[in-house]
């Protein structure tokens, strides 16, 4: 199998931040954002960022930006499906997902989900730990995008909903102090994450 495209997911509104990027806020030297892109970029073959909004202010980032071709924040299935169709142009056969507010992730996430999707038999893989499901994180196969794009058109929204309709493998990650695929959502949880930082320097 080739080695898929990674698709960095910031399609959100961030609402309980206040608004605005939660990618583009700081941990340590680097924003958020900049933590998920060393972490994805080194386990895939190339990286877009799925983003709606004015893209000049990710222009920075030096990565091209993809918007949900699904209008009205309907989730981050839109944001996997602007993948789909852009690793489609690219000639790829998959891509795994990353959440932009998501800044400690496994180094080992890509192929923990190739050899979970591998020996399951299933064409989508999704991330877990003793937490649930992360479903932002996942394996998902380009030959599923027009599926997809036909099941947000009738209003569905669940990514589980769909992929459980599919098959889905789990990958199981392990959780030591904190689970890695916490993810800054509020300014208690920037203030934690930056707390976090020294433990996984």
């Amino acid at each position: 199998m080739k080695a898929p495209l990674g698709v960095i997911l910031a399609g959100g509104q961030a609402t309980r931040m206040g608004g605005g990027d939660k990618g583009l806020l700081t941990i340590g030297d680097r924003t958020i954002l900049q933590h998920v892109i060393d972490r994805l970029g080194p386990q895939v073959a190339g990286m877009a960022l799925n983003a709606n909004g004015d893209q000049d202010r990710f222009r920075e980032i030096e990565l091209p930006v993809i918007s949900d071709s699904i209008h009205g924040f309907v989730g981050p299935l839109a944001g996997v499906l602007s993948g789909l169709d852009w690793a489609a142009d690219k000639g790829a056969d998959f891509i795994v997902t990353a959440a932009a507010d998501t800044p400690f992730f496994p180094g080992d996430l890509v192929p923990r989900l190739l050899v979970a999707a591998e020996a399951e038999g299933k064409p989508i893989a999704l991330a877990r730990t003793a937490s649930g499901r992360h479903p932002t994180f996942g394996l998902w196969p380009v030959n599923l995008r027009e599926d997809l794009r036909s099941a947000l058109n009738d209003g569905l929204r669940k990514v589980v909903l769909w992929t459980d309709k599919h098959g889905t493998a789990m990958a199981n990650f392990p959780v030591d102090r904190f689970d890695p695929f916490f993810n800054v959502n509020t300014p208690e949880d920037l203030a934690e994450a930056r707390g976090f930082l020294e433990e996984v320097q």
